[in-house]
């Protein structure tokens, strides 16, 4: 009983220390809230616009230069070989607003981001709605999501004191002093009072406009501040009343149907003015239904409800949908007056390897995911969902492709394959509006962890595993599944034990960087005596010799260069080297791709049999049993989880180095 007491006493006096601190937390907030609010007359207004003009913009120029403030990096692709390889002289541009968060998403951010600016200078496209098509999970909503919580960040915006549609103050101004008004302030004045502020601007300021009450606003999803969400309604119950509000009936036995205290303004319409409103899943909706979409763009006004005439509305609608209900939309001749205010921007799944990594790298970090992952797990099922997501051309097979899209040199026969990326994508216009999701990895990884739970670790063999099995019992046409069932069975599998052999000649060879390092710089010393014709010098002798073409033979004939072809490739070597030690770069046996695959092949083969040997073997001798426990060890260090390495080297017994 004493000790419970004294615990209880310790408890307390911990609370206790920690008091003050969240104390000073909650008054910091406080006192930054109260010294963002503000509130005052119109004509108190009028003095703080002049100052700062920009506190009178519209919706699409508030989210540009939200987007904007953040940072807009001009990326230099010709100091990156690989960016060098995707975008040639395309520019590209990287958004710090919507860094860390998503990936492989160049051309859909840029056309986005080039829509809010084109709209923020008020010409055509502020007056259209921009509509994200897309397959399931390629990120519109997320793109939405990020806007909303990127205005929720912003300072208060100036309001109309009491506006159900907390609408500019700028409104107040009659139009027959707007011209003088926007000399002075620097600014365009733009829209007209909803029928509720002009009805107390009359009853209950008499008309002194300049004497309307003031006030600062948050945008927020919660509180419905500037921003609304239209869902799909049901085609058979349509209430427009979720657009543009609806008449308080229960007001009505006070005041007249054409009075404005009946009103009740509380629609997406709105509510997300002077912000955002979103349409979900658009094309779901009757034609009719969309109508109010279009007038709050084109005409920038919404119909009030009843009979109350038209109320101005300063809104970016974002809508969005999947690709099969925007095809049956457009196919409809009927809706041509809809589709010519819309701006299509594309939302295609990511193609790119690296960026795929990225994605569920990220995913995994904001989630509970705990458990250990070994290496090339997220790459084998990223790897994956792209091949899915892939076209097939003639001018080379898949795997080849996703390595091309993700910038990668292929070397074939001591070649680098020479094709363009552009002319790939040209040929695939489509290519990434089909294929596997990330919700569909996701799914894939949380499976195989919940197969292996007692590990807590996933590897490449249990996530392949749960790869197929989930194929096996999802909903996909029968020639589709077979598709991705060959995908994982012959292709992911085949490239998988490429890893693998190379993973484990890594852990056999002691310091693997080092030996791969010597091997280039003596092929390096005889290429290149062999091509200027010159003799080498021993590095530790200081001895003149013949450059050794045994050696370099050796070398060569691991990505079948033989015969004449070796002086060739002795030469683009040598002059490759040169130059890019030229530029001040530095040089190493990564440097020259197809030189780069030789060595590897080299170091494997050398280690081929005894890695073979001592992987397959069920009894091993001392010196077998030493040289295992140092691969393992090395894996390990390498990053494999413990409880996986046993499972992948029975399978690179079974499968790699067969007799």
């Amino acid at each position: 009983m004493a000790e419970k007491t004294s615990q209880d006493t310790a408890a307390k006096e911990e609370t206790s220390s920690s008091l003050p601190e969240f104390k000073a937390i909650i008054d910091k907030d406080r006192e930054t809230r109260q010294s963002n609010s503000w509130s005052g007359t119109l004509i108190e207004y009028l003095d703080i616009v002049k100052q700062d003009p920009s506190l009178a913009q519209l919706s699409h120029e508030r989210i540009y230069n939200m987007i904007r403030d953040a940072g807009i990096e001009e990326v230099k692709i010709d100091e990156d070989a690989r960016l060098t390889r995707l975008f040639k002289n395309k520019p590209l541009k990287r958004f710090g607003f919507f860094a860390e968060e998503f990936y492989g998403m160049e051309d859909t951010l840029s056309a986005a981001v080039r829509y809010f600016h084109s709209a923020a200078l008020r010409g055509e496209e502020s007056r259209q709605v921009l509509y994200l098509v897309g397959p399931v999970g390629s990120g519109k909503s997320s793109l939405v999501e990020k806007l909303k919580k990127g205005l929720e960040t912003l300072r208060p915006f100036y309001a109309i004191d009491g506006c159900p549609m907390y609408e500019e103050p700028l409104h107040l101004i009659p139009r027959h002093l707007r011209k003088e008004f926007e000399k002075m302030l620097g600014v365009k004045i733009e829209g007209d009072l909803c029928p509720v502020c002009r009805y107390r601007l009359k009853e209950e300021f008499s008309g002194k406009w300049e004497d309307y009450p003031v006030q600062t606003m948050e945008f927020s999803r919660r509180s419905r501040v500037g921003m609304g969400v239209v869902p799909p309604v049901d085609p058979n119950n349509q209430d427009t009343s979720v657009l543009i509000g609806s008449e308080d009936i229960s007001k009505l036995d006070r005041y007249s149907e054409g009075d404005p205290r009946v009103l009740d303004l509380s629609g997406a319409l709105n509510i997300g003015n002077r912000g955002l409103v979103e349409f979900i899943e658009v094309f779901k909706n009757e034609t009719e239904y969309l109508h109010a979409m279009i007038t709050a763009t084109q005409e920038k006004s919404i119909p009030a409800p009843g009979r109350h005439g038209m109320i101005y509305v300063d809104t970016c609608i974002v809508a969005h949908s999947n690709e099969a209900e925007w095809k049956k939309f457009k196919s409809d001749h009927t809706n041509e007056a809809i589709l010519d205010r819309i701006v299509v921007v594309k939302v295609p799944y990511n193609l790119r390897l690296s960026e795929e990594v990225k994605i569920y790298s990220k995913i995994i970090r904001q989630s509970n995911f705990n458990a250990d992952i070994a290496p090339h797990t997220i790459e084998l099922a990223s790897k994956f969902a792209i091949l899915t997501r892939l076209e097939p051309t003639n001018k080379c097979d898949l795997m080849t492709k996703l390595k091309l899209y993700n910038g990668e040199e292929v070397v074939e026969k001591g070649k680098t394959k020479k094709i363009d990326v552009s002319e790939l994508k040209e040929e695939a216009k489509r290519e990434g509006m089909d294929g596997i999701s990330t919700r569909f990895i996701m799914k894939a990884l949380d499976n195989a962890l919940s197969d292996n739970i007692d590990n807590n670790c996933i590897h490449p063999l249990n996530v392949r595993e749960a790869l197929v099995n989930m194929v096996k019992n999802g909903d996909f046409a029968e020639d589709t599944k077979r598709q991705h069932l060959e995908l994982l069975r012959d292709i992911i599998h085949k490239d998988y034990l490429q890893i693998l052999e190379k993973e484990i000649t890594q852990a056999f060879v002691y310091s693997y960087q080092e030996q791969a390092e010597t091997l280039f710089q003596n092929y390096l010393d005889h290429a290149e005596s062999y091509v200027t014709k010159k003799k080498v010098k021993d590095r530790n002798t200081g001895e003149e010799l013949e450059p050794d073409e045994a050696y370099l033979k050796s070398i060569e004939e691991q990505i079948a260069i033989v015969g004449t072809a070796a002086d060739g490739f002795r030469q683009e070597v040598i002059a490759y080297l040169w130059s890019i030690g030229r530029r001040g770069e530095k040089i190493s046996y990564e440097s020259y791709e197809p030189l780069k695959e030789a060595i590897e092949k080299k170091l494997m083969s050398s280690v081929r049999d005894v890695s073979r040997i001592v992987t397959k073997a069920r009894t091993r001798d001392a010196d077998q049993k030493k040289k295992y426990d140092a691969m393992v060890e090395q894996l390990i260090a390498n990053g494999y989880p413990p409880a996986s390495v046993d499972v992948i080297l029975k399978y690179a017994a079974n499968h790699l180095w067969k007799d």
